[in-house]
């Protein structure tokens, strides 16, 4: 047996504590995984001629916005899908990030990264409208945060491992217990590491390869968002399913599921997207 096979027993999820508040790794990496993102995109944003037409300060704007939705889509995303709990949080959705149970400090657990697709989705329509802003420029953005999105994905689920929670299924082959972790006494598959892998790291480098591969403005965003769920769709078979969850048909877990209404929702946004393509190129034939 080695040292990474007993990895959980030589850390704590809490970083540190100050004035006798636990500030747990998951937050750390949290925070982080959305400035990286926002460094990332003002570095596209500055070298790249793909998004040439994207001010400083249209982007500084357009990632306030997105932000807030990522966290609220990601919060309530997960007390809509993964809990029973769901009714009281409409009715009092400030809860959601009530840090305290009867009197005690416990933190704000649970996040839901479909939630947050879903959160950046209305937050960036919500944008588009307020700021009145061109299909053209509202596809760059799109491209922009699917360059930006991946590696700061990392951070997150880093943080989830060191949080010691999603831990994956036991593992079977003996062949393959080395990289196992004991938890609940089984070893179980890294999944939140095999996740970060497979949907931060991996994405990122097929987004970057069509960065300048697809030209059609909006298709990055196709790109991510296919990919992510392809990525996560496999991901699922190394990870322990919710407990409150558990498996539906064909054996699928929720994020597998999920993941599939991700691909739908990307075709449609390819078919949204397209018609442009089409149009620009009648046009560029007319001014010949």
């Amino acid at each position: 047996m080695n040292t990474w096979n007993n990895i959980y027993s030589h850390f704590s999820p809490i970083a540190f504590e100050i004035f006798g508040f636990s500030i747990h790794w998951y937050g750390l990496a949290y925070i982080t995984a959305l400035l990286l993102g926002f460094g990332i995109a003002k570095y596209f944003a500055n070298t790249n001629q793909r998004f040439k037409n994207i001010s400083s300060n249209l982007l500084d704007s357009y990632f306030i916005w997105i932000e807030v939705g990522i966290v609220l889509g990601a919060r309530f995303g997960y007390l809509f899908i993964y809990t029973d709990d769901f009714i009281y949080y409409i009715i009092k959705p400030w809860q959601a990030f009530n840090p305290y149970v009867n009197g005690e400090f416990v933190g704000i657990a649970g996040m839901s990264f479909h939630g947050a697709v879903l959160g950046f989705l209305i937050a960036s329509f919500l944008f588009y409208r307020f700021k009145k802003l061109s299909k053209t420029t509202a596809c760059e953005l799109l491209d922009l945060a699917a360059i930006s999105m991946p590696l700061g994905y990392v951070f997150g689920r880093i943080g989830n491992f060191l949080n010691k929670e999603l831990y994956g299924r036991e593992i079977e082959q003996e062949w393959l217990k080395g990289i196992g972790i004991y938890v609940d006494g089984a070893l179980r598959y890294p999944s939140q590491l095999i996740e970060a892998f497979l949907e931060g790291i991996v994405v990122f480098l097929i987004v970057y390869f069509f960065l300048y591969k697809a030209k059609t403005k909006g298709m990055l965003m196709v790109i991510y968002a296919l990919s992510y769920a392809a990525a996560r769709f496999l991901a699922e078979y190394s990870r322990e399913a919710d407990s409150q969850m558990g498996y539906y048909f064909l054996h699928l877990s929720m994020g597998q599921i999920l993941s599939i209404i991700m691909m739908i929702f990307a075709i449609l946004l390819w078919w949204y997207i397209y018609p442009s393509k089409k149009v620009n190129t009648m046009n560029n034939k007319t001014n010949k």
